[in-house]
């Protein structure tokens, strides 16, 4: 994807570019004791990450969490691919984030740049065009 100029807020770990997603992923947690069990739904980073000890080193791909819920929401997943690649067409600029959706139904309301799928509402909001008479040339910026 050429989405380098599209980042995606994540839950704790601030923004990630966009064109280093290779993969989204809905899954849940175990309950822990006291702690019901969440779903999360994670992208997947072009990015190796390694932990252990030096005879027991594993390397595995870094997932961060774009939103936590209680119920499963795995068809988010496909929405967020969609909007990626829809960006990816028009060469947008700006940033994805991730809430929980309204009661209200989970149609996609394109008119606001969001989609609903899963319960998540996925929203894109666009960099601000640079105001008229400033200088964006590179040798400003």
């Amino acid at each position: 994807m050429g989405l380098n100029r599209v980042w995606l807020q994540t839950l704790g770990d601030g923004l990630v570019r966009a064109d280093q997603i290779t993969g989204i992923d809905a899954h849940q947690t175990p309950a822990l004791t006291g702690k019901p069990a969440r779903w999360l739904l994670d992208v997947v980073l072009a990015v190796p990450i390694g932990s252990g000890r030096r005879e027991e080193w594993t390397v595995t791909a870094l997932h961060r969490t774009v939103i936590q819920a209680g119920h499963d929401p795995s068809a988010a997943a496909p929405a967020l691919a969609r909007l990626l690649a829809q960006l990816d067409v028009i060469n947008a600029a700006g940033i994805i984030t991730a809430a929980p959706a309204d009661r209200g139904g989970d149609a996609p309301k394109a008119e606001d740049g969001s989609a609903v799928a899963g319960g998540v509402r996925l929203r894109f909001a666009p960099f601000a065009e640079p105001a008229p008479g400033r200088h964006t040339g590179s040798e400003y910026l």
